[in-house]
């Protein structure tokens, strides 16, 4: 089963949603920062805001058409959602709350479905609690149970672990996962966490400004980007304005000088001509640190440089570095410890030449 959709919606005169993407059976993660038109994409798919123009089908029964005026109704597109504050009636328990979308059903069906799919979700034992006496990852597989016990063929889902802790999300996650097996529904996930893209997305899709900036396998968008903006949601730290110096194109590299510094790093060969502007992303976690000048190292980079700042964040310690340009570092607090970091200590940075990801501005 495959969602596709090609959608226009203005919503004020400086911003348009105008996209087009195929969703298949698995999880697409829509991704992108806030205000890039992430929910309201939804909304339209669901039937809860309409285009102005374009259509939306899966497998071919078409739900929107603006050329032949076709607009399904919500209750009639059989499309599952659950909000970012998913919007569970708090005067009715976990079992009523799933129980809600079956109304046209036999009793002893509803209870029976009802059943089933808190069996799929382990909430069985929280069938008679009100939301509000349940934990937060109860909540959140009472949501999604009430959007799955419908049998929709296709579930949207508006950032609803955002609150919820890494091991619960996992968990509720794999059980989504588990009850999708059989189904091979398409399920459109909306995060702005990079984190969730790469841990729970078959495939992604990235908007900005209501535009689809890039859509393929998470590491062909996120570890691979080739836009600045890409590289700037995908986390990578450190982006250089630079220009090419030379090339070596036995070798697959080049040089790039870092502007407004002597700086060069080797970096992937593009097809540009040396004096060409580029931007150079490295990841603040593919830089390391040393202490004494290493020698005999594949890696094509080893810079000196002197620790500008040191400070802990979580459960990792950022550095800056000055290298002739500002390099931002991550290490294990124990990596810094180890080395005995201080602040104006002296160091040298290795960089391997594919850690440099080459991207447009």
């Amino acid at each position: 089963m495959s969602l596709t959709a090609s959608l226009r919606k203005r919503l004020s005169p400086a911003f348009d949603l105008d996209v087009a993407f195929e969703a298949p059976a698995g999880i697409t993660i829509i991704f992108g920062p806030s205000g890039s038109g992430k929910t309201t994409l939804l909304r339209l798919v669901a039937g809860l805001a309409t285009p102005d123009s374009g259509r939306l089908d899966v497998d071919g029964d078409v739900l929107f058409d603006s050329a032949t005026a076709r607009d399904l109704p919500p209750r009639q597109r059989r499309i599952g959602y659950v909000f970012q504050h998913l919007a569970l009636f708090p005067h009715l328990s976990v079992g009523d709350n799933i129980e809600y979308g079956l109304i046209d059903l036999s009793r002893q069906v509803q209870r029976d479905q009802v059943q089933s799919i808190a069996a799929s979700f382990r909430i069985s034992h929280c069938l008679t609690r009100r939301p509000g006496t349940v934990s937060g990852g109860e909540q959140q597989r009472a949501a999604l149970a009430r959007a799955l016990v419908t049998n929709p063929r296709v579930l949207l889902l508006d950032e609803p672990l955002a609150a919820l802790d890494q091991f619960t999300q996992s968990h509720i996650i794999e059980d989504l996962r588990v009850w999708n097996a059989g189904r091979d529904i398409p399920v459109l996930y909306v995060t702005h966490a990079q984190r969730e893209a790469f841990a729970l997305g078959d495939r992604v899709i990235v908007l900005d400004g209501g535009r689809l900036m890039a859509a393929g396998s998470p590491d062909e968008v996120l570890n691979a980007p080739t836009h600045e903006f890409l590289a700037q949601i995908a986390g990578f730290e450190n982006i250089f304005p630079a220009s090419i110096a030379g090339t070596n194109a036995e070798a697959g590299t080049m040089q790039c000088l870092l502007e407004g510094s002597d700086t060069t790093l080797e970096v992937p060969l593009v097809a540009r001509p040396p004096g060409f502007r580029v931007r150079l992303a490295i990841r603040a976690g593919d830089i390391l640190l040393a202490t004494h000048e290493p020698l005999g190292l594949s890696a094509r980079n080893i810079l000196p440089a002197r620790v500008a700042s040191l400070r802990r964040q979580g459960p990792s310690v950022t550095a800056e570095v000055d290298a002739g340009a500002h390099f931002v570092v991550q290490l294990t607090p124990a990596a810094a410890d180890s080395l005995n970091l201080h602040t104006n200590d002296r160091v040298w940075l290795i960089v391997k030449t594919h850690s440099c990801r080459v991207v447009s501005a």
